[in-house]
């Protein structure tokens, strides 16, 4: 049995929306976010205490885009995984990683100064800087968007979950309302995909069962 550690909304969401596309049962542990502030007992499962953790037998991975990686290729090729003889295969594992560490980066800058930090740490102009990141790296995407409904293999794929939950955080921070046209259509589409609505009610469900706050760690402070 799969177990992931996950907190509502965060990164961890990229594997949890690749196991509800592929079907394969799991077992989800709700935390509150920061676990290594309010979930000390975490550090003993990942000393780092980040999320996600994922566990599957004797492996262990904290990587979300990574564990989206490993979770298509081994129980999913073909279908959310792109095949090294495939002619996507590069630009696969390029949006993959893309969507972590081009898009998710500054968003984490963003959601720390905005929403995280006391109102005497926050950073205006940090926030601002890094917004601008955000929107300059994302028009990359636009023209591709323009003509194909994912973005590689013809196919939706875990390099579309990696980017879209990227959007997905978008959204929750408040940097949304800049996207270009392809790119809030894209974003569209994803959110209707029955695998991400059902690991959107995972998630609730679970964090109710589970007595952790059901709301996404960038609202609790609004």
């Amino acid at each position: 049995m799969i177990t992931l550690h996950h907190c509502v909304s965060a990164r961890s969401f990229r594997p949890l929306w690749a196991l509800e596309e592929i079907g394969v049962p799991y077992e989800l542990k709700m935390l509150p976010f920061p676990p290594r502030v309010l979930a000390r007992a975490f550090m003993e499962v990942n000393p780092l205490g980040t999320i996600p953790a994922m566990e599957d037998d004797a492996l262990f991975m904290t990587e979300s885009a990574a564990i989206c990686q490993y979770l298509a290729a081994r129980y999913s090729p073909g279908v959310l995984d792109v095949a090294p003889h495939e002619a996507d295969f590069g630009r696969y594992l390029n949006f993959l990683h893309f969507g972590e560490a081009t898009l998710t980066f500054p968003q984490t800058l963003v959601l720390r100064y905005t929403h995280l930090e006391p109102p005497e740490r926050q950073q205006p102009q940090v926030v601002e800087d890094y917004a601008r990141w955000f929107h300059a790296r994302l028009r990359t995407l636009a023209p591709l968007l323009e003509t194909q409904p994912y973005l590689c293999a013809g196919r939706f794929t875990a390099a579309d979950i990696s980017v879209g939950y990227a959007l997905m955080l978008a959204e929750l921070i408040g940097l949304s309302e800049r996207f270009a046209p392809s790119i809030a259509q894209y974003w569209s589409r994803l959110r209707e995909r029955a695998g991400f609505l059902r690991a959107m009610r995972a998630q609730e469900a679970a964090a109710h069962a589970q007595n952790v706050s059901p709301v996404p760690a960038p609202r609790l402070r609004r």
